[in-house]
């Protein structure tokens, strides 16, 4: 019995060696990586959204591309569709908060929703424009002021006012 048994052990904890070792590093260019995705410009916004197509491309780099869009605001209020802005600006809370670095990075990722949001606003003209402008200067100033990440949130705090924009990232 004491023969069949040590090759068993011996096999088992092989096995679990093998679970406790990642099979793959993450690649070192990380950071740049999650920094190139998250900038103000039309560039970075498209070489996310391109990303984001593609997410088994980027495996390696267990970047969390988890959203809720827009929280408990709307993803497309009065038909404006912020739903797109809202995931990436979730991507770089859950991203930089993962990292570590979400304090020194969360002005910029609100700055970078903004852009977004006025990207999405700048195909609209007259009194249509106007109303998308202002509400997405309205999500802006809520994620600046409200915007942390869900890790942040207090878990036993009681559930607050919906706000107009996302908190979530």
């Amino acid at each position: 019995m004491r023969r069949r048994l040590v090759p068993l052990l011996a096999s088992v904890s092989a096995g679990l060696l093998a679970l406790a070792t990642p099979a793959s590093a993450v690649p070192a260019d990380k950071p740049q990586v999650l920094s190139g995705w998250t900038q103000t410009s039309a560039s970075s916004h498209n070489a996310w959204l391109a990303a984001r197509g593609s997410q088994g491309n980027w495996a390696s780099y267990a970047f969390d591309w988890s959203t809720d869009y827009c929280s408990s605001s709307p993803d497309n209020p009065f038909g404006f569709p912020f739903q797109t802005a809202c995931a990436r600006h979730d991507f770089g809370y859950r991203n930089y908060k993962a990292a570590g670095t979400f304090s020194a990075n969360k002005s910029r990722l609100d700055d970078a929703f903004y852009a977004d949001l006025k990207r999405v606003c700048a195909q609209y003209s007259g009194v249509k424009k106007g109303s998308c402008d202002s509400t997405a200067w309205t999500y802006y100033q809520a994620v600046k002021a409200f915007g942390v990440s869900p890790q942040d949130a207090p878990a036993d705090a009681a559930p607050a006012e919906p706000a107009p924009a996302s908190q979530a990232g």
